[in-house]
């Protein structure tokens, strides 16, 4: 579990040099471990080692660590679609939902959102590639989504997340990133949301979150880099 941590730490390096090289400031991006997969163990690790994130897409896999961890400091976030069989478990257990795409998921989220917990923070998953096999919605609709989701209870909206088509290159992925930037603006300066809560871009993955740091990325959403490669 060592690794784990002296992982943690190189990709934490890296995140800081890709502020100084885009001018901003190192506490102006978050890094979620990405833990899907990997056992409640290794998460502790990670812990130990500083980190608090950790984002999971399966959510059955994810109630476990959960409660074998037991820790108030951690925050969950949930990344990927959404079933409405789930809503009510996500809604209770985590803290942030990356990946929300249909007005009816994002309803069922609001409702069961529990009374005694904060307002779930919500960022609005964009199909920047435009590929037919990729969640989200298309960027014409990203703002009329956006929108609906202000003006619901117990959500807080964030901002725009997206999983841009896999490349070889990360610097080839700097036009998605760029416009779901460029898309992210625009639903700011727009007036249908608020903009002191729409602060977040939720975009870079292992393979190149540098990239995506230097065209505005706000949370990071880092799994190999740090636990090791996933074995499903």
């Amino acid at each position: 579990m060592n690794e784990i941590a002296d992982n943690l730490g190189i990709v934490l390096q890296r995140l800081q040099s890709a502020c100084v090289r885009a001018g901003r400031a190192a506490d102006s991006v978050q890094l979620i471990a990405v833990s899907k997969t990997f056992p409640a163990a290794a998460v502790q690790a990670a812990t130990t080692a500083g980190q608090h994130r950790f984002g999971e897409n399966y959510l059955q896999e994810a109630l476990v660590k959960i409660e074998a961890l037991d820790d108030p400091a951690l925050e969950w976030h949930f990344i990927g679609p959404i079933q409405s069989n789930k809503t009510r478990e996500i809604a209770s257990h985590f803290s942030w939902v990356h990946g929300v795409e249909r007005l009816r998921i994002i309803e069922r989220l609001s409702a069961q959102r529990p009374q005694d917990l904060p307002a779930l923070n919500v960022c609005v998953q964009v199909n920047v590639s435009g590929e037919a096999s990729k969640s989200g919605c298309a960027l014409e609709q990203a703002p009329e989504l956006c929108a609906a989701i202000a003006a619901l209870p117990r959500l807080r909206l964030r901002g725009l997340m997206a999983i841009p088509e896999a490349v070889e290159d990360a610097e080839a992925a700097r036009p998605a990133f760029r416009q779901l930037r460029t898309l992210f603006e625009r639903i700011r300066a727009g007036g249908a949301v608020k903009p002191a809560d729409f602060d977040t871009l939720s975009m870079g993955m292992s393979g190149d979150f540098e990239v995506a740091i230097e065209e505005g990325a706000t949370l990071v959403r880092v799994g190999s880099a740090i636990f090791g490669r996933r074995s499903s």
